[in-house]
């Protein structure tokens, strides 16, 4: 693109209040900004200053994938953001930019690819057959969220990290704390610290290890010298906490489900479109509120016109690249027949979440084992009476009251 051509006139700056939206209902301001431009300035409830929004699908892959926007130079940043504290530590995957990046990440890719996923698909399939044989020994009704949806993701995260299963419930509540926005920095900063406490001991005395599960591969890359245990930790504790989303993507997906009975009932008569279903739930359902992390422009940059300067911070928003009119032909269809669907859930670029396989399974496990094992599975309340979690950067039902 010629500098000619490069606009200076800066878009208004919106400002994005924190929303607590139930359901799957589609954030308002972001509909307002997908059709205000490609490109727009927001100012988030939290942080400093203003930030750039793409929302683009090509302009979201563009961004994530371009080395020239960096998550390291958001470390020394007070950009502008969602949540009210941010406590990211040094050398934290998320925050790191190639080569260091892709060094962290090839030390436990083993475990997130189809035969390391693979690996732990029947044992957490009779994880969730014990879940379910309690559901229906307590009988209708229930809270699908406690009963099943919560203990079941951590479960499989367990197993599939090496944690002992005496273990999780401390996992799961140290995980709550750190992604709660409402107890406070302090409180968070603690829980995410006893946590990497917690796995360094374990990783420690995994050094010479063989196994596949990932502490065992993060002890052996921590003993061979090409991660720190620092290093380790920071990213055991990503994935363990990562691996807690599963809980609110499908509390989402079976609310959807519950509410649209119609979709429910072709699942259950069509079987085999399972897994191309989910993939259409996984592109609709809005997972966040808001936006995730920003990068940082290390120089210029020319995005459809618009000069991006060396020192701007810039979001991306997956949840409006999935609803991208020219990639997905009338996207607030929820359209089981969508091919391709080349949806960007779990992200894009280096940064593309390792768990997507994982969450694909748990996935099908859940819709497999509760559609199939309880044929009158439906809500106990009216939908607006289905309580959504208040102040939370992942968005999902507190509790999904069933019966059947």
């Amino acid at each position: 693109m010629t500098e000619e051509t490069i606009t200076e006139i800066l878009p208004p700056i919106r400002h994005w209040p924190a929303l607590d939206l139930n359901g799957v209902d589609f954030d308002p301001v972001l509909t307002e900004l997908m059709r205000e431009g490609p490109l727009t300035r927001i100012q988030l409830p939290n942080g400093e200053g203003w930030a750039w929004l793409v929302t683009r699908y090509e302009d979201v892959r563009m961004v994530t994938n371009d080395p020239r926007f960096s998550r390291e130079a958001v470390m020394d940043q007070p950009v502008t953001r969602l949540a009210p504290h941010f406590i990211p530590q040094r050398g934290a995957v998320g925050f790191l930019d190639p080569p260091d990046h892709t060094r962290l990440r090839r030390s436990v890719a083993a475990a997130f690819t189809a035969k390391g996923v693979e690996r732990v698909r029947e044992k957490s399939r009779r994880m969730l057959d014990e879940l379910v044989d309690e559901l229906v020994q307590d009988g209708p009704p229930a809270d699908l969220t406690a009963a099943v949806l919560t203990p079941f993701p951590i479960a499989v995260i367990c197993e599939l990290m090496g944690v002992p299963a005496a273990d999780r419930h401390g996992m799961h509540t140290w995980t709550q704390l750190i992604l709660s926005s409402s107890h406070g920095a302090k409180v968070s900063e603690k829980a995410r610290d006893e946590m990497g406490a917690y796995f360094a001991d374990l990783i420690g005395l995994r050094e010479g290890a063989s196994g596949e599960d990932v502490i065992s591969l993060l002890g052996a890359a921590v003993g061979r010298g090409e991660v720190t245990l620092e290093e380790a930790v920071g990213l055991a504790v990503l994935l363990q906490v990562g691996g807690e989303a599963v809980t609110n993507n499908s509390g989402q997906m079976f609310y959807l489900l519950l509410t649209r009975p119609a979709l429910a009932e072709r699942l259950r008569a069509e079987p085999e479109i399972r897994p191309q279903a989910i993939d259409e739930l996984l592109r609709y359902i809005p997972h966040r509120n808001a936006v995730g992390l920003s990068r940082i422009a290390l120089e210029d940059v020319g995005i459809r016109g618009v000069r991006i300067r060396a020192g701007d911070a810039i979001y991306v928003s997956y949840l409006s690249a999935n609803r991208d009119p020219d990639v997905f032909a009338y996207p607030e269809t929820i359209d089981f027949s969508r091919s391709p669907n080349p949806h960007v859930s779990f992200g894009f670029g280096p940064h593309y979440c390792p768990g997507g396989m994982l969450a694909r399974l748990e996935s099908e496990l859940l819709v497999d084992a509760l559609l199939d094992r309880l044929p009158g599975l439906r809500l106990a309340v009216p939908p607006e009476r289905v309580p959504f979690r208040k102040g939370a950067l992942i968005r999902g039902p507190e509790a999904l009251p069933v019966t059947w």
